[in-house]
């Protein structure tokens, strides 16, 4: 869900920001009213392309405060589990690391 939402923030703002480089572009060629129109266009999709990122921000942060609070809960609910883990964990990563360590 989370990836799903990223990349589509992502490719909504990659979006805007290519309507928005047209639209400059095109009001480099264009008659000043016209010019003038086009930039404020151009301003427009890009502070909606702001926006978007920042809503992108504010999601992620959110997240990843609530993962943080899931694991610090999970934690203190479950002391050994974590210790146990842990300690597996670092024997894995032990074991994947001794053979390259004793090569040199």
């Amino acid at each position: 869900m989370v990836d799903y939402n990223a990349d589509k923030a992502s490719s909504e703002i990659k979006s805007l920001v290519s309507d928005a480089q047209d639209l400059f572009n095109a009001a480099a060629s264009a008659s000043s009213d016209k010019a003038a129109a086009l930039r404020s266009e151009g301003m427009r999709v890009l502070e909606n392309a702001l926006s978007s990122a920042r809503d992108l921000q504010d999601s992620a942060v959110k997240t990843g405060k609530e993962l943080a609070s899931t694991a610090d809960d999970f934690v203190h609910e479950n002391p050994w589990k974590t210790i146990a883990i842990s300690a597996g964990v670092a024997l894995l990563i032990g074991a994947l690391l001794t053979p390259m360590i004793t090569k040199k």
